[in-house]
């Protein structure tokens, strides 16, 4: 088993995306195994986004993450960090493939919906920054 952050951002818990998002990744058969909606603040941004600390979008990625609530995640299943990410589709909506989260919901690179795992390393790193082991059932 296998386990990956994802997460809806502010776009998608706005515009009432969270129960779709969630019901295709349980049709998947992905497990669920935590799960909370919360405010992401500037400093849990900054890591979180800390890869692109020195690109000239950080600052609209930190602005765009802390803007409204967001629906955190750690999913677990064969797989699950490639699965997510097929199911996600590319950054860009406008490249993404019909049938993939944000090839169906995603408005432009910023507000795309949802963001998953890239590698096992990503998601160890951003589900001990979004989870307390004792969160994960």
């Amino acid at each position: 088993m296998e386990r990956s952050f994802f997460m809806v951002k502010p776009d998608g818990v706005e515009r009432g995306l969270v129960g779709e998002i969630i019901s295709r990744v349980e049709k998947k058969g992905l497990k669920i195994i935590a799960m909370k909606m919360i405010r992401v603040d500037a400093n849990l941004a900054k890591k979180h986004y800390a890869e692109h600390a020195a690109k000239p979008f950080f600052r609209d990625l930190v602005a765009y993450i802390t803007s409204g609530p967001c629906v955190a995640m750690v999913v677990e299943g064969n797989n699950a960090i490639k699965t997510l990410r097929d199911m996600t589709g590319k950054t860009n909506p406008k490249e993404a493939a019909a049938g993939t989260i944000r090839g169906d919901f995603g408005i432009d690179v910023c507000r795309n919906v949802v963001h998953a795992s890239d590698s096992k390393e990503s998601a160890k790193k951003e589900i001990e920054l979004f989870f307390r082991p004792s969160e994960i059932l």
